[in-house]
């Protein structure tokens, strides 16, 4: 019961997920964006893809990626530098991390309360196919793809066309056009894609209010605070549905209110609205 409902509904969806790490359910109650690109990734591109991965992790957007070396690496890395929520899909079992330079980086995410998923049981060896196949839900647990850096003939248009099958967006960030490195998110802003220069871009794509709270400080201090959180983060600003949505009693749901208030966590707008710091 607890399966994402996303990757029910995609053309092939996974027959199980394996999970490793107990935030999964508060990590779904998220908005999640999936950062993907170059392995090799130029100084422009890793400048970009930390600059945009932090500013979004501190937004307390969840940020998704398959753990590859360069950019998947680079914008968990710069997640964590920030406090803030890590997805890792695996190409692999979880008693098998690839890459294995990348180890130590997926015992700190789910150090930082992070989590790992694959579709792979212990002891299965990875396989080609298995990456390409990876990326799909990558895709299928996103709200959002970010493209940072990509040459034209990049994996990461593997990753694209299933964002675009599953009906979401692809933004993607502009690079030098003399780069053959960037041909491939060029290509992809001159199909149509939105483009992104900083994370204000990708939060407008996900219909969401920028606010000032750190991605620490996103997190509640029991349950019912998170609760009203997530709903705060998901778009639900008006008092009597989050009282509704939350399910908590009327002085539960008041003193929520009143202590997030009082830590600085959120703030009224008038008119009983609420909203993230």
């Amino acid at each position: 019961q607890d399966f994402p409902e996303a990757l029910q509904q995609m053309e092939t969806p996974p027959k199980q997920l394996y999970v490793a790490g107990d935030n999964f359910g508060l990590i779904l109650s998220r908005p999640r964006v999936a950062i993907v690109g170059s392995r090799n990734m130029s100084a422009y591109g890793k400048r970009v893809t930390r600059k945009i991965a932090s500013d979004l992790a501190e937004q307390g957007i969840v940020i998704i990626s398959g753990l590859a070396l360069g950019v998947d690496a680079c914008a968990h890395r710069a997640t964590l530098d920030v406090g803030g929520l890590a997805l890792v899909v695996l190409p692999s079992p979880l008693d098998n991390i690839v890459p294995a330079t990348n180890r130590r980086l997926a015992q700190e995410i789910l150090d930082s309360g992070g989590v790992i998923v694959s579709e792979y049981g212990p002891g299965v060896p990875p396989q080609k196919q298995n990456f390409i196949a990876r990326n799909r839900l990558v895709t299928g647990l996103a709200d959002a793809l970010l493209i940072t850096e990509a040459g034209a003939k990049s994996g990461t248009i593997h990753t694209a066309n299933f964002a675009l099958k599953q009906g979401i967006d692809v933004p993607a960030v502009p690079g030098d056009i003399h780069s053959p490195g960037s041909a491939g998110t060029n290509n992809i802003i001159r199909a149509g894609a939105g483009l992104v220069t900083s994370y204000h871009d990708v939060i407008n794509v996900l219909g969401l209010e920028d606010h000032k709270t750190t991605a620490r400080e996103v997190r509640g201090r029991n349950q019912n605070e998170q609760t009203v959180l997530d709903l705060l983060m998901q778009g639900t600003v008006e008092g009597e549905e989050l009282h509704s949505a939350s399910e908590l009693s009327t002085a539960d749901f008041n003193r929520v209110l009143t202590m997030l208030e009082l830590g600085g966590k959120i703030k009224p707008l008038g008119g009983n609205k609420w909203s993230i710091y």
